[in-house]
């Protein structure tokens, strides 16, 4: 079902100042690697394809209009905007732009303003009072010439008109004239005002001025004024380098490459063959790593259709083989590529991975083989083993799952990544929190590691990483991985980690515990309780003693959240088997609370009981206002005249004999656990108990059964006194408790 929230219309301001509708898709806010930095991404609902890649940038004005459209310019003469189906999912996105910007999400612009009766009297201007007035290109005034490009740069207004002045003079090829000159007198210091205004000129980040200065007849004086920073007490040698010392290699037109299929699928044949040389096989997948890098630049379509090509070709089954290599520059430059088709159709990759050969050793599927690198990775930092979790972030996100040409697509792929793939993601995992190291979980492990302490450095970050991917999981998928971690026991394997001497791998353990409490799921909630799995949790938090750190505040969160959220069944099972480990704990008022929410629903479970509880003596107070009304009635109301001595008789029959029952110890209670009404005017019989009996019965219980506790019955019975002497036996007996650090 597609998720109408994060649904949008793109749009682009033509030449003419009007919108055009760029396609229908939906809309994330994610990292991006290539970008560097958060940035939003429309996916077209019809294919997958990428309509918008836009990198939310601290700087540019983004403003929210009618509650459902967000728009921005990213340059020049290039205004966009997306229109929102529903305000939940704009308010979402612009929430993500002002986090992004560290603005307030009450403000509808996010850069201040330019002033508006500064606009009004530009518009009511004719065209060319916009310009500036520059002075004579001559060397006696490139001071004047300095000071006024660096005085507009602060002013977006006075940074057009300038730019519009420069364009219209053309004034740029004067100034490097004026270059030449001054470079043949050694005029130092007009060099110098020569360097701040083509840095400044370069700032303006004008398309068309950029033309003009990279063209090849001005590219190198441009570079020749960059050489003379006044900062410097020797200028540059920018253009001895660049004419003496590196080597350019000039490639094609990336749509002349792409419409060469032969070419290109000699290339990968090539890449492919095991017997390509090394060096040779290096050389081919730089050589496509660097093609795809180029096709960043090129139009949407265009970039559209080089992945399309390359897709049809074959570069999937490619890298399939080539990142299993043992090179690791070819592995990493693999990478790189495999990160740029995920980034454009990550749907392109998964129907590629569901349609490889089911029969073939899970080993060799594309996932896995991403997986293992993942794992294996030998850098200590793991760069890359970071690289590749975003990868396999987006590909099991069901956000980018919406299309509706597919709607079986997250149904079929997750169910096809748990079958294949989610046993070798969480190898590491299973195999250093195995109790024993001969454990069938290490000797089953499918992807062949060494057995290493938890501990270990490396060791702990990549655990770290694969147990933010599950709490991903968690998070975005249901059914899949709860089946998952309830099969596995994977929660209680996880916790084990909370022992760790690497504290941000506890605090992982801890975080995949409290998004799962998070969800408030009875199946989970239970499966919790069964297991047991607050006591590491709760020793955790008594080992580290009075410290006052993360660690303690997480914990301390994990309990406040269970209290605020009123999470009865966990309130229940903490307060009855760990409240005594914790009442000492008093710098915070989490535990007591727990406790009164406890003691609460106790006295709310004990009050319906007792509604249910009246003593002989209210009961037949109750049978004679039933005979007095009725004598009433016979002699006053008409509608009781028609009523005829056999319906009176059927009727107390039914309430003496509802009477006889209750006194007798029989249910009179119906399905629902209230008593049986007597029809049509009497008031209900409540079961006759004894006071006195019943109110050691009335205490509480959970509103989930724990362990062997059973459901308190609504009327005490004959042999509920030896159930009591069995109850009073094991209250006695001495309770399980958590350890104290000590």
């Amino acid at each position: 079902m597609s998720d109408t929230r994060r649904r949008v219309k793109v749009y682009t301001l033509n030449e003419d100042r009007q919108w055009d509708d760029r396609g229908t898709g939906h809309v994330s806010s994610t990292f991006v690697e290539r970008l560097k930095g958060i940035s939003l991404l429309v996916r077209a609902e019809s294919d997958g394809s990428l309509l918008l890649e836009s990198k939310i940038s601290p700087n540019t004005a983004y403003q929210k209009q009618q509650d459902t459209l967000i728009v921005w310019s990213e340059a020049e003469n290039y205004d966009l905007a997306l229109s929102f189906q529903e305000k939940a999912g704009c308010d979402e996105i612009w929430e993500k732009i002002c986090q992004v910007q560290g603005k307030d999400p009450a403000l509808e612009i996010t850069q201040d303003p330019i002033d508006e009766s500064e606009e009004e009297r530009l518009e009511e201007l004719p065209e060319t009072s916009h310009l500036v007035e520059l002075p004579h290109c001559e060397l006696s005034r490139l001071e004047e010439m300095a000071d006024l490009v660096t005085s507009v740069l602060s002013s977006p207004i006075r940074r057009e008109k300038l730019a519009l002045a420069l364009m219209s003079e053309g004034y740029i090829k004067k100034l490097l004239g004026l270059f030449q000159v001054c470079e043949d007198l050694d005029n130092r210091e007009g060099l110098h005002h020569l360097y701040e205004i083509v840095r400044g000129v370069l700032f303006l980040n004008k398309a068309a001025l950029f033309e003009v200065m990279f063209s090849d007849d001005c590219i190198m004086d441009v570079v020749g004024c960059l050489e003379y920073d006044p900062a410097l007490v020797q200028p540059k040698r920018h253009r001895e380098f660049l004419t003496k010392t590196a080597k350019f290699k000039e490639v094609e037109i990336v749509s002349m490459l792409q419409e060469d299929e032969k070419f290109l699928t000699e290339v990968f044949a090539q890449l492919t063959d095991e017997a390509t040389e090394a060096s040779k096989r290096r050389e081919l997948v730089n050589f496509f790593k660097e093609f795809c890098a180029f096709s960043q630049t090129l139009q949407p379509q265009n970039r559209d259709a080089f992945f399309k090509t390359l897709a049809n070709l074959g570069i999937l089954p490619a890298l399939e083989i080539v990142m299993g290599m043992d090179d690791l520059q070819v592995r990493a430059a693999a990478t790189d590529i495999f990160s740029y088709l995920v980034e454009f159709s990550p749907s392109m990759v998964r129907e590629f991975v569901m349609q490889e050969p089911q029969q073939t050793d899970d080993d060799v599927l594309l996932i896995n083989v991403v997986i293992k690198q993942m794992i294996c990775d030998s850098d200590p930092e793991l760069g890359g083993a970071v690289q590749l979790m975003g990868l396999l972030r987006t590909l099991i996100d069901p956000e980018n799952m919406l299309a509706p040409i597919n709607k079986t697509e997250k149904t079929e792929f997750l169910s096809f990544f748990y079958k294949y793939c989610m046993h070798v993601l969480t190898a590491p995992l299973l195999a250093n929190t195995a109790h024993d190291k001969d454990s069938k979980d290490l000797l089953e492990s499918p992807v062949k590691i060494n057995p290493v302490c938890p501990d270990n450095f490396q060791t702990a970050q990549l655990l770290a990483l694969i147990l933010e991917l599950l709490t991903f999981c968690v998070e975005h998928h249901t059914y899949h991985i709860k089946t998952y971690i309830m099969n596995k026991d994977l929660l209680r394997r996880v916790l084990l980690l909370m022992n760790s001497k690497h504290t941000f791998l506890a605090l992982c353990a801890l975080r995949f515990m409290r998004r799962i409490i998070g969800l408030k799921d009875e199946y989970y909630n239970r499966y919790i309780i069964k297991g047991n799995l607050f006591e590491p949790v709760i020793n955790a938090l008594l080992d580290n003693g009075t410290r006052y750190n993360l660690l303690n505040s997480a914990v301390i969160e994990l309990f406040e959240f269970i209290k605020v959220e009123d999470v009865k069944s966990l309130i229940a099972h903490i307060v009855d088997n760990f409240y005594k480990a914790l009442e000492s704990i008093e710098y915070v008022q989490t535990f007591k609370g727990l406790k009164g929410r406890y003691e609460q629903e106790k006295d709310r479970q004990s009050q319906r009981l007792n509604r249910y509880r009246r003593d002989a003596r209210s009961m037949d107070e109750d049978e004679e206002m039933w005979f007095n009304d009725d004598e009433d009635d016979e002699e006053g109301e008409s509608v009781e005249k028609n009523r005829t001595e056999d319906d009176f008789s059927d009727s107390y029959g039914k309430y003496m004999e509802a009477k006889k029952g209750a006194a007798n110890g029989s249910n009179g209670a119906n399905s629902n656990g209230k008593a049986a009404a007597v029809p049509p005017a009497p008031p209900a019989a409540t079961p006759s108990v004894n006071t006195a009996a019943s109110s050691a019965k009335t205490t509480a219980l959970p509103a989930t059964p724990l362990g062997k506790t059973g459901l308190v019955g609504l009327v005490d019975y004959p042999d509920d006194e030896d159930e009591d002497e069995e109850d009073e036996e094991e209250e006695q007996s001495p309770r399980k408790r958590p350890r104290l650090g000590s």
